[in-house]
């Protein structure tokens, strides 16, 4: 399963790394017609570099919680036993799992939302654009469970802390 979940982790930074590069071709478009005359404006690259845009915050998302590089706020002193860290991380990894199932049920709504419309200066199905909300919320879950998973094993004493962001 780690295998799998390494995978996975590995083609949502290829994925993420190949839209910040697509994202650089819309906005050097938009500043090129903006001052200098060199190509006609186009309407179109706004809107894509929007959808690259929200697609790159949600991959970074799913990046980041495999990472547990997002932020946290101490409302308590820091434990200092490695089971007691474990269970600290394990309540914000539940608040996370809440808003990673909030996602997940809202998101599919907005997805079949999406399925109807279509973008009225691309023609883009915006379905591709709003499954970025429920297929977020569903890795997030994905990637909890492994870290739920090792701080139940951290807990118990059979693992070891190895968390680097903290």
């Amino acid at each position: 399963m780690r295998a799998f979940l390494r995978g996975l982790y590995r083609v949502l930074q290829v994925v993420i790394t190949c839209l910040m590069g697509l994202l650089i071709v819309p906005v050097s478009m938009q500043i090129l017609s903006r001052y200098t005359g060199i190509i006609p404006r186009y309407i179109w690259t706004e809107e894509v570099a929007r959808f690259c845009f929200m697609w790159i915050i949600m991959l970074g998302a799913m990046i980041a919680v495999r990472d547990d590089t997002h932020f946290d706020v101490d409302i308590l002193p820091q434990p200092k036993t490695p089971q007691s860290q474990a269970f600290s991380r394990l309540v914000v990894h539940f608040f996370m799992l809440f808003a990673a199932l909030i996602f997940v049920r809202y998101g599919y709504d907005f997805a079949k939302f999406g399925y109807v419309q279509h973008s009225e200066i691309t023609g883009i199905n915006m379905l591709s654009i709003h499954i970025a909300y429920p297929l977020a919320g569903f890795i997030w879950i994905v990637f909890l469970g492994e870290k739920v998973y090792d701080d139940i094993n951290i807990m118990r004493g059979k693992g070891e802390a190895n968390h680097v962001a903290r």
